[in-house]
């Protein structure tokens, strides 16, 4: 058995749009193979393929801003509640309500909007069984 350890790996190459756009114009030359043209770069053929639709579909990246930080400020909460606006409009949302919880409920969120609510005196085994059987185990 050959183990062979490699050592220092190339990483991605970044290329510029300048060198996309070159080598993409350089692939619909009549004549010329998408194949020959990937493999004279170094690159895969389904990363020319993708540079060629992002070029049709004015995608390549040429006129991409660069993501810029935004500097944000975070206020502490108001220490008394705000009280929501008032409206004359009856199409107006009414403000939110906050609900009471009974004591002693459990409310168990499961993912893709299920949810399952127990009442605190709930047997620990039989809600096993029930998530597992929700979990499909």
């Amino acid at each position: 058995m050959r183990v062979e350890l490699l050592e220092n790996a190339e990483r991605r190459r970044c290329w510029s749009f300048d060198d996309k756009a070159r080598i993409v114009e350089a692939s619909y030359e009549a004549g010329v193979s998408v194949c020959s043209v990937a493999r004279r770069h170094g690159i895969a053929q389904g990363l020319l393929f993708t540079w060629r639709r992002q070029a049709r579909e004015g995608r390549l990246g040429g006129d991409a801003q660069a993501p810029v930080l935004v500097p944000v400020a975070i206020a502490p909460e108001p220490s008394r509640p705000v009280p929501a606006a008032q409206s004359d409009d009856p199409r107006a949302p009414a403000p939110p309500r906050r609900l009471r919880r009974k004591s002693g409920v459990i409310e168990i969120d499961l993912g893709g909007g299920r949810r399952l609510t127990v009442d605190r005196d709930v047997d620990a085994g039989a809600l096993r069984r029930v998530l597992d059987a929700l979990e499909g185990r």
